[in-house]
C-alpha cells in the first residue's frame, strides 16, 4: 500500500491533513499510532474531532471505524478528552 487513501478510513480530505501534518505514507503512520498522529493533525486543524481519531485508529488496524472494539473506543475517547485540558 503506497497512499494512505487506500487505507480503510482514510479519504482524501485526512489523507491531505496527514501530509500536511507531515505523515505521507501508510508506513508513517503505523510508526507514528493514532494518538500521535490526531496530535499533528490537531495543530493545523483544531476542529478535528473524536470520530477522525478513530478512523487513524481503524486505519492503523485495517477496519472501519465502526468496527473498533469498543475499549478501544473507550481508550481513544479518554485520550481525546484529555487533550481539552
Amino acid at each position: 500500500m503506497q497512499k494512505l487513501s487506500q487505507m480503510p478510513n482514510i479519504g482524501v480530505i485526512l489523507e491531505n491533513l496527514l501530509i500536511a501534518a507531515g505523515i505521507a505514507s501508510p508506513e508513517a503512520l503505523k510508526a507514528l499510532g493514532s494518538k500521535s498522529a490526531f496530535i499533528k493533525i490537531k495543530n493545523i486543524d483544531p476542529t478535528a474531532c473524536l470520530n477522525k481519531l478513530y478512523a487513524l485508529e481503524g486505519a492503523i488496524q485495517g477496519q472501519r471505524r465502526h468496527a473498533l472494539s469498543a475499549c478501544t473506543k473507550k481508550e481513544l475517547k479518554c485520550f481525546f478528552e484529555s487533550l481539552k485540558k
